[in-house]
């Protein structure tokens, strides 16, 4: 074949013409560059293969990643992993190998990429997010994804939704708010973890963490100095109180000092509750944890401009229909179960006392009957985690029963981009908050970052301002100086829990 005929078959003589005719009138002084650019935008972007590899997140345990090719370039993700998994959120295939990995290999999830998933992908517009999702839920034929595995599908959609927003020449929130319909991309509030507690640390702490949320800063920026700066203030307080050892951190970054002080014994609780006020009285390690917190703040400045918020993972130490708060100590008494109407009690004197605007997951994830009463008092922001799993039959049965107001959205608990973009919109619809948040196995992927700024989720929950895995979603959005404030506000403007 000739080079003219060549030009002919492909039609490249008019393609290059048409190129250099729009460089020229765009006057470019890089008319290669240009020329080069118009011609790629010419052809459409196809997927031509995915490859798969396993690598370790935070924690040093396998997880999936993924870089997905198309004519146009090569675009990676990769996926978080929760530190336990619920019965109705979708499965995270691992090997179960005892002799690798301690059972946690992901090779399975890997091959299913490298074998299946791109063999039905490839030839595929990357910017149809919702085919792409659904030829991966059609090839998988479960429910829960166990068949492929969630944390291959979502790798792959991740990915798949990065090769879209680069073939519109948009930034990758933008393509996302695209994809949703969203019209009022945010900035969110971010709830920076500070102290870590529950079974994720060594001391007596029940709850899994308690969080800041700097709720009067003007911008994301002013939100992030907030944060960094209440941290190291809350270091020097953990020093000067439990010595430089209390200064050690979680796996998402917060501070695990040695709150040790022990719940008082039944008998002795109620004695004490007839003679003194005992919200005057730091009974629990519950509420030294918030004490040095509020310390902390205080010494910022930053006293109206921050609140808090308390993860308490009740699940944890729910024992049939008693949560027992001194199940990580070693000389429990046996005698400080709490009854769910302790509970709420017990989170009603705590909202009152410090300035608190979040609980997520205050009960147990089957305990409806107290959730629900607990939410319709209107105290603060009462948030589904283990609640609802990011699962749509539970958040929609929640919505009917009133037993929270906020979704904690954890995309690999779903499994793809188009069902997370879903369940935020029915969490919207009900008029409830939305918190994007972290695992605590993460990576350096800040994929949640751009989630929560294109739903308009208002808050995202990264863990600390430290570590890098942790550090780099903080880092994402705040290259972008936009309010942050009021759109939160709008949010719950049904009450003051944020003012």
């Amino acid at each position: 074949m000739s080079v003219q005929e060549y030009l002919d078959k492909h039609m490249l003589s008019r393609k290059i013409e048409d190129a250099v005719n729009a460089a020229v009138r765009a006057k470019t002084p890089d008319p290669v560059l240009f020329i080069s650019n118009h011609m790629k935008k010419a052809v459409s972007s196809v997927i031509t293969k995915v490859k798969a590899r396993q690598i370790l997140d935070s924690r040093g345990i396998p997880t999936v990643e993924v870089e997905l090719y198309t004519n146009k370039g090569v675009f990676r993700a990769s996926v978080p992993c929760g530190d336990s998994t619920g019965m109705y959120e979708a499965v995270e295939l691992r090997d179960g190998d005892k002799g690798t990995y301690l059972g946690n290999a992901v090779t399975k999830a890997v091959k299913n990429i490298n074998e299946k998933i791109s063999e039905a992908l490839v030839g595929m517009d990357p910017t149809v997010q919702l085919q792409i999702d659904q030829a991966m839920i059609d090839l998988d034929k479960t429910e829960k994804k166990s068949e492929l595995g969630a944390n291959a599908i979502l790798a792959v959609s991740i990915a798949a939704c990065r090769a879209g927003a680069a073939e519109k020449e948009v930034p990758l929130y933008k393509h996302i708010a695209d994809l949703s319909g969203t019209t009022n991309a945010i900035l969110p509030v971010p709830a920076f973890t500070v102290i870590s507690g529950g079974k994720h640390s060594g001391n007596s702490l029940p709850v899994q963490d308690i969080m800041i949320l700097p709720t009067g800063a003007v911008r994301f920026e002013e939100a992030l100095q907030m944060g960094s700066e209440t941290y190291h203030h809350l270091k020097a307080v953990i020093t000067e109180k439990y010595g430089a050892n209390g200064c050690n951190v979680g796996e998402d970054g917060g501070f695990v000092p040695d709150i040790s002080r022990q719940v008082l014994p039944l008998c002795l609780t109620i004695l004490v509750f007839h003679i003194i006020d005992p919200r005057t009285l730091p009974l629990t390690p519950v509420r030294e944890g918030l004490d040095i917190v509020r310390e902390a703040i205080g010494r910022t400045g930053y006293n109206d401009k921050i609140k808090i918020g308390i993860g308490v993972a009740a699940t944890e130490f729910c024992i049939g229909t008693k949560y027992d708060l001194e199940f990580k100590s070693p000389n429990k008494s046996g005698q400080n179960f709490k009854s769910g109407e302790d509970m709420i009690q017990m989170y009603k004197d705590l909202c009152i006392d410090y300035p608190i605007a979040s609980i997520e997951d205050p009960f147990d994830k089957e305990d409806w009957e107290h959730s629900k009463r607990f939410c319709g008092l209107g105290l603060c922001q009462v948030v589904g985690d283990d609640l609802l799993m990011s699962n749509p039959k539970r958040i929609e049965r929640a919505i009917q029963e009133s037993a929270c107001n906020s979704l904690l959205l954890k995309i690999n608990q779903i499994g793809t981009v188009t069902e997370a973009v879903d369940v935020v919109k029915m969490a919207k619809e009900a008029h409830w908050g939305v918190v994007v948040s972290q695992r605590f196995g993460e990576t350096n992927d800040c994929f949640i970052a751009d989630l929560a700024v294109a739903l308009g989720a208002g808050q995202i929950k990264a863990g600390a301002p430290c570590r890098g895995e942790r550090v780099a979603k903080y880092n994402q959005p705040n290259a972008t100086a936009r309010p942050v404030v009021e759109p939160v506000r709008s949010l719950v403007r049904r009450s003051n829990w944020f003012n």
